[in-house]
C-alpha cells in the first residue's frame, strides 16, 4: 500500500509539473507575441491540415497587417457584434456568458457562446475546436495570461489578425482581398459589417454568401457600429 501510494502522489506530481510547464510555454509565446506576429496558429495548423487531406497543396490565406492598416470601420464591427465590453472587461464578460447560458437552456442546445475577443483569441492561438471541460479550462487560463501580458490595443491587433474568415483565410487583410478585392485599411462601413457578421461562422458564409441570416445581421451591426468603443 505503502508502494501505492507514493507511486500514486509521484504521478500526480509529475502530471502537476507537466500542466505547469504547459502554462509557462503559453505565457513565453504570448510574451513573444507582444512585439512578433504569429507565424501559425494552433487553429491555422488544424484548418490546413484538413485541407491538405483533400488537397495536398492547399495554403492558406494570411497576411499580417499593422492596427494602423486595419479600417477603423472593421474595428467598429467587430466589437460591436462580438464583444460590446471589450475595453472594460478583464476577460470575461459574466453577463454574457449568463445570457448566453439562459438562452442555451431555452432552446435545448448550444446556440450562443458569450465567449470575448480575448476567448476567441486563446482559442484560435493554442487550442482545437473540440469541445470539452478541459478545453475552456485552458482558454480561460490563456485568456488571463493574455489579459496580464499584454494590453488590449495589442489583444485586439492579434484577433483581427488570426482569426478565420472563411475556408482558409485567416485575418483581416486575407479576408478584405477574398471578398472584396481591396486591402483591410479599404474597408468600407458595410464591407466591415458583413465581414463581423461572418465571424461566428465563416466556412458556412464563404460557401454561401448569399444567406438570408448573413443580410439579416448586417444592417444591425451597423447600426450599432458608432457607439463601438475601440482600445
Amino acid at each position: 500500500m505503502r508502494e501505492l501510494g507514493r507511486w500514486l502522489l509521484w504521478t500526480m506530481f509529475a502530471i502537476f509539473a507537466l500542466v505547469a510547464l504547459l502554462q509557462v510555454w503559453y505565457a513565453v509565446h504570448i510574451w513573444w507575441w507582444r512585439d512578433h506576429p504569429p507565424r501559425e496558429t494552433a487553429f491555422m495548423a488544424m484548418r490546413l491540415s484538413e485541407l491538405k487531406a483533400k488537397r495536398p497543396q492547399a495554403r492558406l490565406q494570411y497576411v499580417w497587417v499593422p492596427y494602423e492598416r486595419i479600417s477603423i470601420k472593421l474595428k467598429q464591427a467587430m466589437i460591436a457584434a462580438e464583444d460590446a465590453k471589450f475595453v472594460d472587461h478583464e476577460g470575461f464578460d459574466w453577463d454574457g456568458i449568463q445570457l448566453a447560458m439562459d438562452k442555451n437552456m431555452r432552446k435545448g442546445r448550444v446556440v450562443a457562446g458569450g465567449s470575448t475577443i480575448s476567448q476567441q483569441l486563446a482559442k484560435n492561438l493554442f487550442l482545437s475546436g473540440e469541445r470539452s471541460y478541459w478545453r475552456k479550462a485552458e482558454e480561460a487560463a490563456i485568456t488571463v495570461m493574455l489579459e496580464a501580458i499584454l494590453d488590449k490595443r495589442r489583444i485586439f491587433e492579434l484577433y483581427l489578425n488570426v482569426i478565420e474568415w472563411g475556408n482558409g483565410v485567416f485575418g483581416s487583410e486575407a479576408a478584405a482581398r477574398h471578398y472584396f478585392g481591396t486591402g483591410a485599411s479599404d474597408l468600407s462601413a458595410e464591407q466591415a459589417a458583413r465581414l463581423a457578421a461572418m465571424a461566428p461562422n465563416p466556412r458556412h458564409y464563404d460557401s454561401t454568401p448569399n444567406s438570408k441570416g448573413l443580410a439579416r445581421k448586417v444592417p444591425i451591426i451597423l447600426a450599432r457600429m458608432p457607439s463601438a468603443e475601440l482600445p
